[in-house]
């Protein structure tokens, strides 16, 4: 594939993986929007070796995997060739967006592939310790270190790819809150899916539920204190999207619904886009 054809071929993964996130991308402009996007794409490859149920993929192969993959990510060139041996015994049990880590990371910009090589990185390790230890959480320091890894770390990503691309500066805590907040959301979202399917909890021993939703009002008051440096129209619309869907997500899981409609998600971009 050229260039030109991988890109496309990379929305088009995109697009499969994850609608949420494919909307708020469209939003940026040129560099910005590749560099994100391939971002997203390498993340999602990782999560999906956390997340992933294969009873062939164990904590202890995923540790591996991702401690592994965490290094080569340091490197100054992806070594492929390694990272394919590293995934050869459970790739049947992998998706493409996973297998594919190396398209995703040549896509990236000139200028930004530090920058989201070292958060993924960080991400990959965070997530092996996690696995390892079978996500025990026990209090809100451990509940804050997943989230941060898994979420909040986005966040700074995004931020330093925004001041690379665009010069705006914003506040780091407040970008971790930004991350930490969906995250929360989502942990919400699944508490009983991700117990019952994968025996894990990711709520403190003596939370209650409402304890939970306090946690996640806190960071996404924090998030919505975030978006007060962003000044880019473009950035904005691509970090309102979420947030504002993390809301009535929020309102609607406090109303016992599960999640918000597609039609609300749908009226939710019109509303942005309108503004």
């Amino acid at each position: 594939m050229n260039k030109k054809a991988l890109e496309k071929d990379a929305m088009r993964v995109l697009k499969e993986t994850s609608r949420t996130f494919y909307i708020p991308i469209t939003f940026l402009k040129k560099d910005l929007k590749t560099a994100v996007a391939n971002a997203y794409l390498i993340m999602r490859a990782l999560d999906e070796i956390e997340d992933n149920e294969h009873p062939e993929v164990t904590n202890k192969i995923k540790y591996s995997l991702l401690m592994e993959t965490s290094e080569l990510l340091k490197e100054e060139t992806f070594n492929n060739e390694k990272y394919l041996q590293l995934l050869e015994p459970v790739k049947p049990y992998m998706p493409e967006v996973t297998i594919r880590m190396n398209d995703w990371i040549s896509l990236l910009p000139a200028g930004s592939e530090k920058i989201v090589c070292d958060a993924a990185s960080e991400m990959a390790f965070g997530m092996a310790k996690w696995a390892k230890a079978n996500w025990d959480i026990r209090t809100k320091e451990d509940l804050d270190d997943y989230t941060y890894y898994v979420a909040g770390l986005v966040g700074v990503m995004l931020s330093d790819l925004w001041e690379w691309d665009s010069q705006v500066k914003t506040d780091r805590e407040l970008a971790i809150g930004y991350g930490r907040g969906l995250q929360a959301v989502n942990i919400l979202r699944n508490q009983h899916e991700d117990f019952e399917t994968r025996g894990v909890s990711f709520i403190p021993e003596g939370w209650s539920r409402e304890d939970l939703f306090h946690y996640t009002e806190e960071n996404l008051q924090k998030a919505d204190c975030y978006m007060e440096n962003i000044t880019k129209r473009s950035i904005l619309l691509f970090c309102r999207l979420p947030l504002t869907l993390a809301h009535k997500t929020l309102n609607a899981l406090k109303e016992g619904k599960e999640k918000v409609s597609r039609s609300e998600v749908e009226e939710t971009v019109k509303e942005i886009l309108a503004d």
